[in-house]
């Protein structure tokens, strides 16, 4: 049967778990598996089975309250409620951490080099889960800034965007040629960049049989699960564009990218929440 963990391993594991994430934040190195075996005499006889599960569901943590997470600890739910307790007193009070989120999200970017371009693209992620009500009322007892602000600080990087738009271009010409669609691969087309970035998509391209595609790219340096923002011209082009709409999201862009798709319109595909409000008086 398994115990909860005590305080003291909670306390421990949280502080490595950001440790980690701080580094990976910087672009400095660090080895997980060592972090772990460092953990275990930290632990009262837990595995490394059991302090892994631990470190994902410090990501589930973080991503409801929309920061950043480790890579390679995919979310995992149904955790204790101490445990959020612990990540949201510990946001409130990591000036380090502030910073580093600040710089990860703010630093330029370029399009990578990769390997084989098409092999980038994996499975698109499981249904999103909302935030428990012990996250909710967490983030209020300790005053926890909305990682939002970072996202959005993100978002708001302009040669990230670019980057991943470029990435995307590259992609498209590199599946329609490896497809045999030779014919295609000259009319793909960054129109965010020729046109003009209204047009609720960045990218045109095609299916293998010639139909349109409109691309809506969306780059984060963060992980998979990782929200982003989608604006009422991208919503309102998606639904009226439905069966030819694709949203890219471009993960860990900087140090290890890959991309899944989600066709048709946003609204039917992904959980929206609204994060601004037009406020008029009289």
């Amino acid at each position: 049967m398994r115990r909860d963990w005590s305080q003291t391993e909670v306390d421990a594991v949280v502080q490595d778990y950001f440790a980690m994430l701080d580094k990976q934040l910087r672009g400095l190195p660090y080895v997980k598996a060592e972090h772990r075996h460092a953990l275990m005499s930290m632990v009262d006889g837990r595995t490394e089975k059991s302090i892994e599960r631990k470190h994902s569901n410090i990501s589930a943590v973080l991503v409801e309250l929309g920061y950043p997470y480790l890579s390679g600890y995919k979310p995992l739910h149904n955790y204790q409620r101490m445990l959020v307790d612990v990540v949201a007193a510990r946001l409130s009070d990591d000036a380090v951490l502030e910073q580093s989120v600040v710089h990860s999200a703010d630093a330029p970017a370029a399009v990578p080099s990769v390997e084989d371009l098409v092999s980038r693209l994996v499975d698109a992620p499981a249904p999103f889960v909302a935030a428990a009500p012990a996250v909710r009322e967490a983030a209020a007892q300790w005053r926890v800034r909305r990682g939002v602000d970072y996202l959005q600080r993100e978002a708001r990087n302009a040669s990230l965007g670019l980057a991943g738009e470029q990435f995307v271009v590259n992609f498209e010409k590199a599946r329609l040629l490896v497809a045999g669609a030779d014919r295609l691969v000259d009319k793909v087309e960054h129109v965010a960049a020729t046109q003009g970035d209204g047009l609720g998509y960045d990218v045109r391209s095609y299916t293998v049989e010639g139909a349109d595609l409109l691309i809506e790219v969306k780059t984060t340096g963060y992980g998979m699960l990782t929200p982003f923002f989608v604006s009422v011209n991208e919503l309102n082009v998606s639904r009226a564009r439905f069966t030819d709409y694709a949203l890219y999201r471009l993960f860990d862009f900087r140090s290890n990218p890959r991309l899944f798709a989600i066709r048709g319109a946003i609204d039917a595909t992904c959980s929206l929440e609204p994060s601004q409000y037009v406020a008029r008086v009289g």
